[in-house]
């Protein structure tokens, strides 16, 4: 699957974006997607995930209460709404797909290329 992340940008503190992620080639339905982020200087973290049809989501304690992943298998689009925004969350935002595992990870099958947030002070 091909995946691309958009939806990043500048926003102020207490600010909310919403990420989107659209996948290509094979029924988005067979994986377990997820988001997943690098600060500068810092080592990739996992942000959240859901699992295949969306029933189940699992989410960092940093952004737990502050955000959202969904996902729309006909649209072949996983979301990741960011409400009160801080600016230790900026970030390289990546989606990422995996087809037999999910949960708290950080080890994917396949990769978008990475969208910027930056949350300003």
């Amino acid at each position: 699957v091909q995946l691309q992340a958009y939806g990043g940008g500048l926003v102020q503190a207490g600010g909310s974006l919403r990420l989107s992620c659209a996948g290509s080639g094979r029924p988005f339905s067979n994986y377990a997607m997820a988001w997943l982020r690098q600060a500068p200087g810092k080592e990739r973290e996992f942000v959240a995930s859901i699992r295949w049809s969306g029933a189940s989501a699992s989410y960092s304690d940093s952004v737990k209460g502050r955000f959202t992943i969904s996902r729309d298998n006909a649209k072949n689009t996983v979301y990741l709404q960011m409400n009160s925004l801080k600016p230790e969350d900026t970030a390289v935002y990546y989606c990422a797909a995996n087809e037999r595992s999910w949960g708290k990870i950080l080890e994917y099958d396949y990769w978008g290329q990475g969208t910027l947030v930056t949350v300003s002070s």
